[in-house]
């Protein structure tokens, strides 16, 4: 039997990177998945076809995550589709890097809409159902800057440590309901994003990092496999690093 056998997990910007991957992994595991996106392009059609090979039901719905009409609209109409949500995975997330002096407002506020509003949206969204099938999963994709730090990231790193906060919070207010919230802080990555940094900076990273080498997308997965599966029944409000020990 596979670990998400009979379960659906809806996931935000899974059209590539950690998304996709972990879209990938939950179908082979048995999940049917609901994905999102922005836009409705060639590499949003693509991993969903991909994710169809798998052979399991999905879904592919376009809207505004940082817009809370729209997500819990969309919310709706996956739970009309697929007759439930067992597994949410807010994911999606953008950059917009500048040191602090130069960040305008525009930028500031972008990042936190689409990172920080986007969690807030759907997990608002998916609550009430999920209490009343009394039991679900939330797992929420901070950083390592959410954690530590990092200059030139202010924006980014502010969303993703609110999300850690809000991410505590809520594990503590609708634990007794059976619904687990954690948060994954990935460190660097190597995703189309990062693979486009020159090779000198992938390099000086690595060496920073006791494994010696950048995670996979597929790494990030196989942690949000475990949160959403029964194996993490008895872990809630959790932050799990996903750094190749780059924070110890």
């Amino acid at each position: 039997m596979k670990l998400l056998d009979g379960k659906t997990a809806l996931i935000t910007g899974a059209s590539r990177g950690i998304g996709k991957a972990i879209a990938l992994k939950f179908a082979r595991e048995g999940a049917d998945i609901a994905v999102t996106n922005i836009v409705e392009d060639d590499e949003f059609r693509l991993a969903i076809k991909e994710i169809e090979s798998t052979g399991v039901k999905v879904k592919g719905y376009v809207f505004d995550v940082g817009n809370f009409t729209e997500s819990q609209k969309n919310v709706e109409e996956v739970i009309k589709d697929f007759g439930k949500i067992d597994i949410l995975v807010n994911n999606a997330g953008i950059t917009r890097d500048t040191l602090l002096m130069r960040m305008t407002e525009e930028q500031w506020d972008l990042v936190i809409r689409v990172n920080l509003k986007s969690v807030f949206n759907l997990t608002r969204a998916v609550l009430m159902p999920m209490m009343k099938q009394k039991g679900g999963s939330i797992i929420n994709l901070s950083s390592v800057v959410g954690v530590s730090g990092n200059a030139g990231q202010s924006n980014y790193s502010a969303s993703k440590a609110g999300i850690i906060g809000f991410t505590k919070s809520v594990a503590r207010e609708v634990g007794s309901r059976n619904i687990r919230c954690n948060a994954l802080a990935p460190g660097f990555i190597m995703t189309e994003m990062t693979d486009k940094l020159p090779e000198e900076i992938k390099k000086e990273w690595t060496e920073k990092i006791p494994l010696k080498r950048a995670g996979t997308p597929d790494d990030v997965a196989s942690v949000a496999l475990f949160l959403a599966s029964d194996l993490s029944s008895y872990v809630t409000g959790q932050v799990i690093n996903i750094c190749g020990g780059m924070l110890t």
